[in-house]
């Protein structure tokens, strides 16, 4: 499931956006725990509820379970109604990075709760704990990224096998990182990000295509079977109930849930070129479903954890409440409040020109008014990148100019396209070679300037001259 996410997350909305996305993952995740948590003790503390022998180790526990949010539902909705680029990417990376915090403080927990005092360093090692595990499982993520991508130089002469290498160095990544104890979901997550960067420029068309179908159908099977599983499991396990602390956890996720969004998007909306309206905050507030990594790792919470039962119990009733009740409604909702949408066309190569214009013109008047922003570390990393990185890992690195390779990329993507109708119909863009063959054919172009082109155009200037990103000075 983590694979497929991190293997097809959009990459360049994305790092426009990775302020905002590691905000809202780490920071809101952060809150939610501790807020939940704090307020779950103190509702253990009311002796009509009977669970006094809940301390706060194993309350913080359970917070930081059910504060992983899975909203598969709400993307979805997000792609049919075309809601605008940077809610959709915000909910996503929180999503992916959200999970890997959440197993963090899982295990940082897991820790704590077995000790009888917390002592004031133990806190501090736990802080110590969360970046080294987080950013630890970053690098190997990283490191097995390049080692794939390095193999597949030279499989030019085993193309079957190709595809085998993405499934094998991302779960080696994965196995690595458990084995020195580091997030591994963070390791797979930036492992699926390197390779398809660089995997994808060595290895065949067939394979590229295998990879992405398989990855894709693997990922869906999965969180199939984990919610398979949930209602074998919510049939056959006995479970303990406490309506009391069932409705307090409910209430209180919801309660934490729309005030981090609240806080912490008036604290970043000042950094932002575009800040969240209302509409915007109350999507990512109600959009925060439960779902596979709430419930995997409640599941497997040690025998040791005296109410396990009763936190099973709670996290399946918070999974259906949240996905049934949250999930169903959301579309109406967008529809009824009128979020922003997004004209999501086919990308063209005259729509991929305009925006590279239009982004380096922004980086040169940046550069003359000393402020750095995010095109000034990615103008560092693309020298870098083009200067070592290409010719380690890419096989035929020749010098080829970028326009002309990202016009084969959206030829061949629009012939697959073509091939993956039935109907082989498809409203694509022009080629650059249909463009010339209409203007020889006719003294004057045969396609008038109309609404739509209007459209295209602020659609284009709304993503790149005013680009979502952080203003840095």
């Amino acid at each position: 499931i983590v694979l497929e996410s991190g293997y097809f997350m959009p990459t360049r909305p994305f790092f426009e956006n990775v302020g905002t996305v590691l905000w809202f993952a780490v920071v809101g995740t952060l809150w939610n725990s501790i807020g939940i948590g704090m307020s779950l003790y103190a509702v253990c503390q009311i002796e009509a509820f009977e669970v006094q022998d809940i301390n706060l180790q194993e309350n913080m526990l359970f917070a930081a379970i059910i504060s992983a949010v899975d909203p598969v539902a709400v993307l979805s909705v997000f792609e049919d109604v075309s809601v605008n680029e940077q809610l959709y990417i915000v909910v996503f990376g929180e999503c992916l990075f959200n999970d890997a915090v959440t197993v963090v403080l899982y295990n940082m927990f897991i820790f704590v709760a077995d000790m009888p005092v917390v002592e004031p360093v133990d806190v501090f090692l736990g802080v110590a704990r969360f970046f080294v595990v987080g950013l630890g499982g970053m690098g190997f993520g990283v490191i097995f990224g390049f080692v794939a991508s390095f193999t597949t130089r030279f499989t030019s002469n085993v193309k079957e096998i190709e595809p085998l290498f993405i499934f094998m160095y991302s779960y080696l990544a994965y196995l690595v990182a458990e084995l020195f104890s580091i997030s591994s979901i963070m390791a797979i997550v930036t492992c699926a990000l390197t390779m398809k960067y660089y995997v994808e420029e060595n290895v065949s068309q067939r394979s590229c295509t295998t990879i992405r179908h398989v990855v894709k159908m693997l990922g869906t099977i999965s969180e199939t079977l984990i919610f398979f599983f949930l209602g074998v499991v919510t049939i056959t396990t006995e479970h303990e109930w406490n309506w009391g602390y069932i409705m307090f956890t409910l209430l209180l996720a919801l309660v934490w849930r729309g005030l981090g969004v609240l806080v912490l998007t008036q604290i970043i909306n000042p950094f932002r070129t575009i800040p969240f309206n209302f509409k915007d905050q109350f999507i990512l507030g109600y959009g925060g479903l439960r779902g596979a990594i709430s419930f995997a790792l409640v599941f497997t919470l040690p025998d040791s954890i005296g109410r396990k039962k009763l936190f099973l119990t709670t996290t399946i009733c918070m999974i259906m409440f949240t996905v049934f009740l949250q999930g169903i409604s959301i579309r109406p909702l967008i529809e009824f409040i009128n979020v922003r949408r997004t004209n999501r066309n086919l990308e063209t190569i005259n729509v991929e020109i305009h925006s590279r214009l239009i982004e380096h013109t922004i980086a040169g008047v940046e550069d003359l008014c000393g402020q750095w922003s995010h095109y000034y570390w990615k103008d560092k990393f693309l020298k870098f990148n083009n200067r070592i990185l290409r010719k380690i890992l890419i096989r035929d690195n020749r010098a080829e100019s970028s326009i002309v390779a990202l016009y084969k990329k959206l030829e061949l993507q629009n012939a697959m396209e073509i091939l993956d109708t039935v109907s082989g119909d498809i409203n694509a863009g022009s080629s650059i070679v249909s463009l010339h063959e209409e203007k020889k054919g006719s003294g004057k172009p045969k396609r008038k300037f109309v609404a739509a082109d209007l459209m295209n155009m602020h659609d284009i200037l709304s993503k790149n001259m005013y680009k979502i990103r952080q203003r840095t000075t």
